[in-house]
């Protein structure tokens, strides 16, 4: 079982830039840039935690109880296993060797797997096993596609409520750009 996991290094580029933002919102004015740069973030995040996929690189901790965990990691796509590490039977903090696993980058459902002939430590009763990996990197154009539609309605619609309109959905829009990206939840 995997716990939640914490974002040690958060994202550095996003996957969409202010000039793309800009031209989406048709909003060139300089006066936007901190609104469009907080929406982006926004719209990232939002994508990340509907798809359960992370599109830009950041450093992810995560937590499971047993190497068995391993066959289907919380999240993708899986960039590099950083550490993985466990506490012995003795008691001690342990860092399993580079050498005894290997990282199936596989798109949106990547493992780790053991290697031939290599065995998994023995961990101590009631303790969990930690990985810091990088997730993340190349976004589909849809996905890009579908974070500047979210950037472009949050600016355009900036509070919670509106009235004295009929809101509808938009037929191939954002929900249809991801559900292709959708890791199972």
């Amino acid at each position: 079982m995997w716990y939640p996991s914490t974002v040690t290094i958060v994202p550095s580029v996003e996957p969409v830039t202010l000039a793309e933002a800009q031209d989406q919102c048709l909003s060139p004015e300089t006066d936007f840039v901190p609104t469009l740069t907080r929406l982006i973030k926004a719209a990232r995040a939002h994508v990340e935690e509907y798809c359960n996929a992370r599109f830009a690189e950041q450093t992810i901790v995560s937590k499971c109880d047993s190497f068995a965990d391993f066959a289907r990691l919380p999240h993708g796509p899986l960039k590099t296993v950083q550490t993985i590490e466990y506490v012995d039977t003795a008691g001690d903090a342990q860092v399993v060797n580079e050498t005894v696993y290997e990282a199936r980058k596989d798109g949106l459902e990547p493992s780790i797997a053991l290697k031939s002939s290599h065995s998994w430590p023995h961990i101590r009763f009631g303790s969990r096993i930690t990985v810091t990996a990088v997730y993340g990197g190349t976004v589909p154009d849809d996905v890009k596609h579908a974070i500047l539609m979210l950037v472009a309605h949050w600016f355009q619609t900036r509070e919670a409520i509106v009235t004295g309109t009929i809101a509808t959905s938009i037929p191939m829009g954002v929900d249809a750009l991801l559900s292709n990206h959708r890791r199972g939840m």
